[in-house]
């Protein structure tokens, strides 16, 4: 299918209060710095039939999250500044960037076969693009794109460097609820760099990250009855944790095809959100990037390792990143201790040679489904093709009760992942949204 875009106006969209100048400079974590120089991006789909067309004109509309924008950018006003070197934002007021959007097709031609490429254009950047300096960039975008049918789609990308994917659902939220008129007043806490305090340090992403071998990105939906059966099968663990361990079951199978090896290696990392393990614990409405990875290894030979293996890995992995691990970030070593996981898995590779890294995040427990801005939930939410191999993204869904997870791999490694059998037993559907 072929989709063409329109941009019927671009502007930046100010805080509806100035920022004090004491809250001019806006300092970012330790973690923050760690964090890669791309954009987090989600997009929601509203379909037209929750709201009346008639009486209420999509100009109506993105006036609407316009105003309510600007608001809620008053508190959440770091996010309307621009970064300044890997330490600090400057919170100058500048603006999100809003872009008004017109696409030549309906909202379920887009449903019925997500492409990849299409999806990409909903958005109102490339989110994993490191070419331009930090400091032109906004640290945050919105394209609201009006489909043919009268649904919108609305696209945000968020800089990596001031947001994880729980930063991004809050900000969504209290955007919403201030659009509806029922904002309980959500402030974010903002002072994560006090926790875990900034170090003289410059993140660059390490060469190879970004893939330029042919990758493909896939969904894979498992329903609730297909997650049922799975974590029976898996000692009734979590549906994240019986996701995470089927997708990586299936992957270490296809690896070690390729190798033409008996035992093949590989190790999972999965991120961990630290917002309840600090103490005290952190509210859900905390600014920033709040999280550390776990890290699960595994030397598997065929036919020895099952399901329940893995989630015992998975589980010991991500019991490790509790209050005392957090502690320790927080002291004189944090530095160290935030690459522990980084040098763990270097050390594991080194060490056995040949070994497949996949990287596990979860937004599953996200509330993106309960997002009103005034006409109707989405009907879908996703995010977009990740340029990394082996990158694996859990969301929820609609119903609340599924996952559906976005793989990335190579190409070659796609062409066999996808048609495992043990894979296969479980997900319900690859195609419509």
């Amino acid at each position: 299918m072929e989709m063409k875009i329109d941009i019927l106006s671009t502007q930046p969209i100010k805080p509806s209060s100035p920022t004090p100048d004491h809250l001019r400079s806006f300092k970012i974590s330790l973690l923050d710095q760690l964090a890669p120089p791309f954009y987090v991006p989600v997009i929601l789909f509203f379909s037209a039939d929750d709201f009346d067309c008639e009486a209420v004109d999509h100009v109506t509309i993105c006036d609407l999250l316009k105003r309510s924008l600007s608001r809620t950018l008053s508190r959440f006003y770091p996010l309307a500044g621009k970064l300044k070197g890997n330490d600090s934002v400057d919170c100058n007021d500048d603006g999100a960037v809003f872009m008004e959007a017109r696409a030549n097709v309906e909202l379920s031609e887009i449903l019925r076969d997500p492409e990849m490429d299409l999806l990409q254009k909903l958005l109102p950047c490339e989110p994993y693009s490191v070419g331009s300096e930090s400091s032109d960039r906004a640290i945050t975008a919105i394209q609201a794109t009006i489909f043919e049918c009268g649904g919108i789609g609305i696209g945000v990308c968020m800089s990596h460097k001031v947001a994880d994917g729980a930063t991004l659902a809050t900000f969504l939220t209290a955007w919403s609820a201030t659009a509806m008129g029922t904002d309980d007043g959500i402030t974010p806490f903002l002072d994560s760099a006090s926790l875990f305090p900034p170090r003289d340090i410059n993140m660059v992403v390490p060469s190879g990250v970004i893939s330029h071998d042919k990758i493909l990105t896939r969904r894979f939906i498992f329903d609730a009855a297909s997650l049922a059966r799975l974590q029976s099968k898996a000692s009734n663990s979590t549906r994240v944790l019986a996701v995470t361990s089927l997708i990586w079951k299936s992957a270490m199978a296809v690896a070690r095809e390729k190798s033409g090896k008996d035992t093949i290696s590989s190790i999972v990392t999965h991120v961990v959100n630290l917002r309840g393990k600090t103490e005290p614990p952190l509210s859900d409405r905390s600014l920033g990037n709040l999280w550390q990875s776990a890290v699960a290894p595994i030397t598997e030979e065929e036919g020895k390792v099952e399901l329940d293996d893995l989630v015992g890995r998975l589980r010991r992995a991500i019991k490790k990143v509790d209050k005392e691990y957090v502690k320790e970030l927080q002291g004189e070593e944090g530095l160290s201790k935030a690459f522990e996981a980084m040098k763990e898995v270097r050390k594991m590779i080194m060490s056995n040679g040949e070994m497949e890294l996949y990287r596990f995040s979860s937004w599953s427990r996200f509330p993106f489904y309960e997002i009103d801005f005034g006409f109707g939930r989405p009907i879908w939410v996703c995010t977009t093709n990740v340029p990394i191999k082996n990158v694996i993204i859990l969301m929820g869904t609609k119903s609340g009760g599924g996952i559906e997870a976005w793989v990335t791999m190579a190409e070659e490694d796609m062409t066999k992942f996808q048609r495992h059998y043990e894979l296969l037993e479980f997900v319900s559907s690859t195609q419509s949204a």
